[in-house]
């Protein structure tokens, strides 16, 4: 991504902090999506349970928001730019575009565990490769936001599982 660098005091190699800034700027895209995807269902869900999904999404969202400020602010942390613009988000996000189609209860909870299981993925990939960086607080960073994002995979996943 090439985003400009400014000194620090920090000691962690600037090459590496520049593959670090990148890494960040993209799961802060990934998170900006994601929240948006999330807020884009929480708007048009319907069906039977779009109460309690319309409740569980602003949840969600929510909680999304912290953990996007934690990433942009790890980057410029670390001497490199935040870029968190809807706009730079969505040229830069990993995540598939959420379905414009997906207004079902079931569809729209389907749709959005996807792109949770996906965003999860890249999490754990970026904290192992913050890792091999030596930045463990990258590292521990993208690992609180993967075990918040599995949590709320499982609250997504339990609305499309059946009880016994």
């Amino acid at each position: 991504m090439g985003t400009e660098m400014f000194e620090t005091r920090i000691d962690i190699p600037q090459e590496n902090r520049t593959k670090l800034v990148d890494l960040l700027n993209a799961r802060l895209a990934d998170i900006t999506d994601l929240y948006t995807q999330v807020k884009q269902a929480q708007w048009n869900v319907k069906g039977s349970d779009s109460y309690q999904l319309h409740e569980l999404y602003e949840e969600l969202a929510g909680a999304l928001l912290p953990f996007a400020d934690a990433i942009a602010e790890r980057a410029t942390t670390l001497g490199g730019e935040a870029l968190g613009t809807v706009r730079m988000a969505a040229s830069a996000s990993s995540l598939k575009e959420f379905p414009r189609d997906a207004y079902g209860s079931t569809d729209s909870v389907d749709a959005l565990a996807d792109r949770y299981a996906m965003f999860a993925v890249s999490l754990r990939e970026s904290a192992d490769k913050a890792e091999q960086l030596e930045d463990m607080d990258t590292n521990e960073l993208l690992i609180e936001v993967s075990r918040e994002v599995d949590n709320q995979l499982w609250f997504l996943e339990a609305h499309l599982q059946k009880s016994r």
